[in-house]
């Protein structure tokens, strides 16, 4: 999806890693201009080998002039996301959207050292990974963030080609759809019902396979809400209501089993082969389902 027609909006990313690497893509994609920043000097120098046209800034005063959005995408820790917007705030003009990609972290948390002059120009604008393929993003409204701000946001993302779904709470936290999945699949790996690749298995293969054209609330008016009630009352009360992080998890991190940058996770033996794979079979996907 690629804007033609409208005027080119000078973009600046901080963070240059997974997430920050999809949105330079993503802008560089519509031929606007994007410079960024980051403190690890490597991150920066491989984002800039992999999105060509990219500008390294020296500092984040530099990658962020005259920018109309800038969008971070760095650790999700308030502390160091309050950190940067307060020096976000101070380096750009009142013209400036600064927007925080945090899929947790509530607007209002990060904007907590920004004053009620600059907080009015701060929003989520929350895109999914990989950003480049996926065209909805969540454009949220904090508590104290103007209606011509998100409006102009979300004008700005659909001239990048974008979907954006305004979101008037700035709920606490995000994202709970994505992780009350892993979290029940992370139970059943906990409980020894199956294995992580099984689970996975059945997401796929089954409901899986029809999310991208079927939402959970319209499959139950397909299938009716009276039944649904009566699944409801039995499945329910068996859920996993952890509020702390699974048993497995915690025990595979505290091991430095952390996914494919250690080599291994839930699954083992991640190489760069495998990695590549994976992302490959994402991307062609992707690709395939938002084509039209």
């Amino acid at each position: 999806m690629r804007s033609s027609t409208a005027a080119p909006a000078k973009i600046a990313l901080i963070g240059c890693g997974l997430m920050g690497t999809g949105l330079a893509r993503l802008f560089r994609n519509v031929h606007w201009p994007v410079s960024t920043c980051d403190q690890e000097a490597q991150a920066l120098a491989r984002l800039c080998r992999e999105v060509p046209g990219v500008v390294a800034a020296k500092n984040l005063r530099e990658a962020v002039k005259d920018a109309d959005l800038v969008i971070e995408a760095v650790a999700e820790q308030p502390s160091i996301k309050q950190a940067l917007f307060a020096q976000l705030a101070a380096h750009t003009s009142s013209h400036t959207l600064l927007a925080t990609n945090s899929s947790v972290i509530p607007v209002a948390v990060v904007t907590a050292n920004v004053s009620d002059g600059d907080a009015g120009r701060v929003l989520g604008t929350h895109f999914w990974n990989p950003p480049d393929l996926i065209p909805l993003v969540e454009v949220i409204q904090g508590p104290r963030t103007s209606d011509a701000s998100i409006l102009r946001a979300i004008g700005l993302l659909e001239a990048a080609g974008r979907e954006p779904v305004r979101v008037h709470a700035d709920v606490v936290p995000g994202n709970r759809l994505q992780h009350a999945l892993w979290r029940e699949a992370m139970a059943l790996v906990d409980e020894g019902i199956c294995s992580p690749q099984d689970v996975d298995r059945i997401i796929k293969r089954s409901f899986g396979a029809r999310l991208a054209v079927l939402g959970p609330l319209e499959n139950a008016d397909l299938v009716g809400l009276e039944l649904t009630r009566q699944i409801h009352e039995v499945v329910l009360p068996n859920l996993s209501c952890a509020t702390q992080p699974a048993a497995g998890l915690l025990s595979r991190i505290a091991a430095g089993h952390t996914g494919i940058t250690s080599g291994n996770g839930y699954y083992p033996e991640w190489d760069e082969e495998k990695i590549a794979a994976l992302r490959a079979r994402l991307a062609g996907h992707l690709r395939k389902a938002f084509s039209g």
